[in-house]
């Protein structure tokens, strides 16, 4: 008897075709879910810097150049303009101070010091006037003084005599009255000539001290003129080394130029520009240090200039050691300034990665991997080799240090 065979749903062969189909969409899923999204690039390792994380001692510093100067410089200014007549110094001699460098000549500035010089004599010659006038009036005054008391004797006499005259009735009333007047008179006016005098004595002597002083000024001012004609010779302020432009018989010099100056050999000092973010930093006292000849000299600020010129201001340095040998003005030395106490850090060595990252992330090489992500981090301090690493790196990691123009936008590097 002929039996019905029934025919499977799912045979062998289709059910590995679906377990296939799901186990391929569950890695689809899978791979979906968990894989990398971040944008990766392949790199060279050879044309990277990368360098190592260390834990090690840390002092912020930074260098400067500085130039060498005399501790002491005094400038040699033309007081008054004039044309070059003789030349006694040239530049590069050795002065003491009140040595004659030049001579100008100045016929207009003659001209004008000896109409001033016969103005002032004039006015002189007034002022003297004025007291002997003063004084003759107050002479005048003493005379009449007196005269004045001359007559009060002379009429109280007489009216002591009319009046015991008059009361033996040996004169009239009439005389004895007129007498009598005469000698009140006389008292009167010497009164009213001694009151004069009084404040005439008080006006003529504050008069007489105004007229002195005027004069005394006036004999200042005529040295004052005649220093004028002095003024055209020039003489070294100071002892040193005299620096001059270049000078010449007939050469025009202009009033108030720079000549030149006197430099001050016993001792030499850095003049430094810096930077005007260190301003708040910078103070009298600070430390620093620079290489000259094979060895390494100490100097200290001693004075700030706080004003900023061009984004910089200036400080003035002084030896701290011995003045080193063979230095000489003018010359340029790189001096290292201590802003900080060394202190323990965490070290990041500099690189051109900060150009593109601002410090605020690093590429992060993972060596078992064989790759760089990034890695966020924040730095503080920093000096000419270094950044202070305060989060986000530690000890032993290695960091590409070289520019990261060239990635782009990767946040994965396949290091090859």
């Amino acid at each position: 008897m002929d039996r019905k065979i029934e025919k499977k749903t799912y045979s062998a062969k289709k059910l590995g075709l679906i377990t296939a189909g799901l186990l391929l969409a569950v890695f689809v899923l899978y791979t979906m879910a968990f894989r990398d999204s971040r944008a990766a690039m392949d790199v060279e390792t050879e044309r990277l810097f990368i360098e190592e994380i260390e834990e090690s001692s840390f002092r912020e510093f930074i260098d400067v150049n500085g130039t060498v100067q005399p501790e002491q410089t005094t400038y040699l200014d033309a007081i008054e303009g004039g044309v070059v007549q003789r030349v006694f110094l040239e530049s590069g001699t050795m002065v003491e101070e009140g040595d004659t460098i030049l001579v100008l000549s100045n016929s207009n500035l003659q001209l004008s010091v000896m109409q001033q010089e016969a103005g002032l004599y004039d006015q002189i010659n007034n002022v003297r006037n004025s007291r002997l006038n003063l004084e003759q009036n107050h002479l005048n005054l003493q005379k009449e003084l007196a005269d004045s008391r001359a007559q009060v004797r002379i009429k109280r006499s007489r009216f002591l005599r009319d009046s015991t005259l008059h009361a033996k009735e040996l004169i009239s009333t009439q005389d004895f009255e007129e007498t009598e007047q005469l000698y009140e008179y006389q008292k009167m006016r010497y009164q009213l000539n001694l009151e004069s005098y009084r404040k005439d004595s008080v006006q003529v002597t504050d008069q007489l001290r105004q007229l002195e002083d005027s004069e005394n000024r006036m004999w200042r001012s005529l040295d004052g003129v005649q220093q004028i004609m002095n003024n055209l010779a020039v003489v070294a302020p100071s002892s040193g080394q005299l620096s001059t432009i270049e000078l010449n018989p007939g050469q025009s010099i202009q009033q108030g130029e720079r000549l030149g100056q006197v430099d001050l050999l016993d001792g030499y000092k850095i003049r430094a520009g810096i930077d005007e973010f260190y301003l708040a930093r910078i103070a009298d006292g600070l430390q620093g240090s620079f290489q000259f000849a094979g060895n390494r000299y100490g100097v200290e600020v001693s004075r700030v200039f706080p004003v900023i010129e061009d984004g910089s201001f200036e400080v003035d340095m002084r030896f701290t050691d011995e003045v080193p040998d063979g230095i000489r003005r003018g010359q340029t030395v790189r001096t290292r300034l201590e802003l900080s106490d060394a202190s323990t850090a965490l070290l990041l060595p500099r690189g051109a990665f900060y150009q593109h990252t601002s410090g605020n992330w690093v590429f992060l090489v993972n060596e078992e991997e064989g790759r760089a992500v990034r890695q966020p981090v924040r730095l503080g301090r920093g000096n000419n080799d270094y950044y202070e690493v305060l989060e986000g790196l530690s000890p032993g990691d290695r960091v590409i240090t070289s520019s990261y123009d060239t990635f782009g936008e990767a946040e994965i590097l396949n290091l090859q």
